[in-house]
């Protein structure tokens, strides 16, 4: 997949608005593979909303998102199961970890699908983001800024030609969001992909090729 292209795309609770300034709602947007873009946003303007567009999980929306030439409300769950393991991959704002299972188990899910990493990696990730001695706790016992590097090593463990972060740092100190960038940076170099980003405050500290504000 090499672009993401929004066309007069806006949610269908701000349709009948007049008041919308946005680079992305009733715009037409494009998203290239292998740059990077931070999405802006002030509270309630659609942020998470965008994020579950982009990755199929709603459809309540008017215009049109294409994936290259194919629009994504075509796509069945078939479909979505290949893009989503192949092609898309996303840090949810929430995590969305399993609580019961360890920190471990939680990215060993994921790679036992996709077998994209190598487990010396994973350790090295671990390492690098001050969560080893946490690998073999439960996520419930964790912090939300421990359980957020869990959630970005598990979404470094597949192949993805675009990763979305849906407020990637909202729970870690700077110290720990510029090891996240420096990790999210090399792994989008390494494969060429696109990374998208958004905030309502606090974002990731590197040299975005768009910023857009929702």
């Amino acid at each position: 997949m090499k672009s993401i292209i929004l066309n007069d795309v806006v949610p269908e609770i701000f349709a009948q608005r007049g008041d919308l300034r946005s680079d992305i709602w009733h715009k037409k947007v494009v998203f290239e593979k292998g740059l990077t873009y931070l999405v802006e946003a002030a509270s309630g303007q659609g942020k998470s909303s965008l994020c579950s567009y982009l990755y199929g999980q709603r459809g309540d929306y008017r215009g049109s998102i294409l994936f290259d030439d194919d629009d994504i409300s075509r796509f069945d769950t078939r479909h979505w199961s290949r893009i989503r393991r192949n092609h898309l991959s996303i840090l949810f704002q929430e995590m969305r970890l399993f609580p019961e299972l360890t920190a471990m188990e939680n990215v060993r899910i994921k790679n036992q699908i996709t077998r994209s990493q190598s487990i010396a990696t994973i350790g090295r990730w671990f390492e690098e983001l001050g969560i080893a001695d946490k690998r073999d706790v439960p996520v419930a016992k964790m912090s939300y800024g421990q359980q957020q590097r869990v959630a970005l090593i598990r979404a470094l463990c597949q192949p993805f030609d675009f990763l979305l972060l849906d407020e990637p740092i909202s729970h870690l100190d700077e110290h720990n969001g510029n090891i996240m960038r420096d990790m999210i940076l090399s792994e989008a170099r390494r494969i060429g992909a696109g990374v998208i980003s958004t905030s309502i405050g606090r974002h990731l500290n590197m040299e975005y090729d768009k910023v857009l504000s929702l």
